[in-house]
């Protein structure tokens, strides 16, 4: 995470830097054509475009990707230290998605040496990250089912579901991708 933050500040950084140059420009007077081109478009307008092109950037946006609306829904139970996750991941479009990744993040930590499914991994004992496989426009991935054992025997916890990754695309609507479920130690379904 550290590592992505990091080049990230380096992307801005670059571009920033190139948003400066092109600022000098139009500063210093220059309204001509830029590139060239016979768009008629100024130095300015360049300057506009680069801007809009970070603002994108800065908001996690990939320029000029497509978009694919994930969307995970279902419930979480806690009984007698065991935890059970039910998840379906759905893509509402209007692209497909080749591969993604749903993370579950855990407030209290899991017991270690449990087996998950096909697919997914311990990132931490308080985190398992699964894949979803590919997702076309209006497909729903198969449900993902988790029995977990919890460290000791918790009252409550709360499960952060979200998407860590998908391949190519933008998710406009993130609402619908991102939960957290606080639970109790009742054994009823808690639904996202």
């Amino acid at each position: 995470m550290r590592a992505m933050a990091v080049m990230s500040k380096g992307v801005l950084g670059a571009v920033l830097t190139a948003l400066v140059v092109l600022g000098a420009g139009t500063t210093a007077g220059a309204v001509g054509e830029t590139g060239g081109g016979t768009g008629g478009g100024t130095a300015g307008d360049a300057v506009g475009e680069a801007a809009g092109q970070v603002a994108g950037l800065v908001a996690g946006e990939v320029v000029g990707a497509a978009e694919a609306d994930l969307a995970h829904h279902g419930h979480v139970s806690l009984w007698d230290g065991r935890v059970g996750v039910w998840l379906v991941t759905e893509n509402h479009g209007p692209s497909d998605v080749l591969d993604a990744t749903v993370r579950l993040a855990f407030s209290a930590p899991m017991a270690g040496g449990q087996e998950l499914p096909p697919g997914c991994l311990w990132s931490s004992s308080r985190v398992v990250s699964c894949r979803t496989g590919a997702l076309s426009d209006g497909g729903t991935a198969g449900e993902l089912a988790l029995d977990l054992r919890a460290v000791g025997r918790p009252q409550e916890l709360t499960v952060d579901v979200s998407t860590a990754w998908r391949s190519g695309g933008v998710d406009r609507n993130s609402v619908n991708d991102r939960h957290r479920v606080l639970v109790l130690a009742t054994g009823d379904p808690y639904v996202f």
